[in-house]
């Protein structure tokens, strides 16, 4: 994933053994921004998706501003557990965030995928939600865990993995400058961020 303001996606790679990776799309995405209290520039590095931090369910509640931060009902939210992070308030520094990849509200938050908008967690489409949660595409450690008989609540019943299933995400950013033509910008008539607060 690059979290360059400039690029904000995504990129799913299948990593066949002994050959090179192989690209199988790209999604816009949503990583932190400067604001209020405890927003946090998405870290940077390879982190690990393991049932050391058990991922959850979305509720689809709304906040205080009408806002479902995680997403539809459902919708899956893949715990990496807690990281360090420059924070984007105050004296800057570093400090503790749990990183997190989810969905986010339908409505007025994923047409602002594609640039800066959360508090620090990727947002992601629900689509892309669904393609990773139903086909297990990071759900090597979970597999293994329900292999061995504690299957974990939040896999889907109907789940189908692909075979060689992942773990890891990578966060890296590019510093461009301009946007790629092959990353699109946020809808056109998006509204800018504003007191919405979401993760």
């Amino acid at each position: 994933m690059d979290r360059s303001a400039s690029v904000q996606a995504i990129f799913v790679f299948w990593l066949p053994a002994g050959a090179a990776p192989v690209l199988v799309g790209a999604s816009p995405v949503s990583t932190g921004r400067p604001g209020g209290f405890e927003y946090f520039e998405t870290p940077l590095g390879v982190f690990e998706h393991s049932v050391a931090n058990h991922d959850f369910r979305a509720e689809g509640s709304r906040n205080e501003f009408g806002i479902r931060g995680y997403g539809e009902k459902g919708m899956r939210v893949f715990d990496f557990g807690w990281q360090q992070a420059r924070r984007l308030w105050g004296r800057g520094g570093t400090s503790t965030m749990r990183l997190q990849m989810h969905a986010t509200d339908p409505d007025r938050l994923e047409p602002r995928l594609g640039s800066v908008q959360s508090k620090g967690c990727i947002r992601i489409p629900a689509s892309l939600n669904r393609f990773l949660d139903r086909l297990g595409v990071l759900d090597a450690d979970y597999l293994r865990a329900k292999a061995e008989g504690s299957a974990p609540w939040v896999l889907p019943p109907d789940q189908a993995p692909v075979e060689g299933a992942g773990r890891y995400l990578i966060v890296v950013d590019s510093g461009r400058s301009e946007r790629p033509a092959w990353s699109p910008p946020p809808k056109p008539g998006t509204p800018p961020a504003g007191a919405d607060s979401a993760p």
